[in-house]
């Protein structure tokens, strides 16, 4: 064999298939949107209930865990534009769900923090979260569970653009 062909084979060997080769339901990144429209559906009503929209829910959610947060950081936690996030935020502010302060160390910088009431409010929501969490898992045994969030961590290590 020569050196073309050899090369020729190469690059063959290396082609990436194309997303009809490899099927809608065996591309990781379609299963998780799919995953992820339904598990956020499955909340709608739940949230509508409560004021609340995608976007709201993920910022009360990530602030009920890690509060005082920078917009930019809220919005990577919560995978939020951060325009969409402001929109959001001015919405929760005003429900009273959140307050935001200008940071000690950065005056231009702003740190969101939970108020009670919207501690209260995720604490409502939280059951229909935990249910369609438990849903997602049926059937799936523990240590699956884990190996499956070890390989996500992995994932997003992977692609990661933020150092959180």
């Amino acid at each position: 064999m020569n050196e073309e062909d050899r090369t020729a084979e190469a690059v063959e060997d290396e082609r990436v298939p194309r997303l009809g080769e490899i099927g809608l339901e065996n591309f990781p990144p379609y299963l998780m949107n799919r995953i992820m429209g339904r598990y956020n559906a499955a909340l709608r009503d739940e949230m509508a209930k409560l004021g609340l929209t995608t976007p709201k829910m993920r910022s009360l959610a990530v602030l009920s865990v890690i509060d005082g947060l920078l917009i930019r950081d809220l919005s990577v936690y919560a995978i939020v534009e951060v325009s969409t996030l402001s929109r959001a935020l001015d919405a929760l502010e005003r429900d009273g769900l959140v307050r935001r302060v200008a940071d000690k160390e950065d005056s231009r910088a702003v740190r969101v923090h939970l108020t009670d009431k919207g501690r209260d409010t995720h604490e409502q929501l939280w059951p229909h979260l935990a249910s369609a969490y438990q849903a997602m898992f049926k059937g799936i045994d523990e240590a699956e569970q884990r190996a499956f969030v070890a390989t996500l961590q992995t994932i997003l290590k992977n692609v990661r653009k933020h150092p959180i």
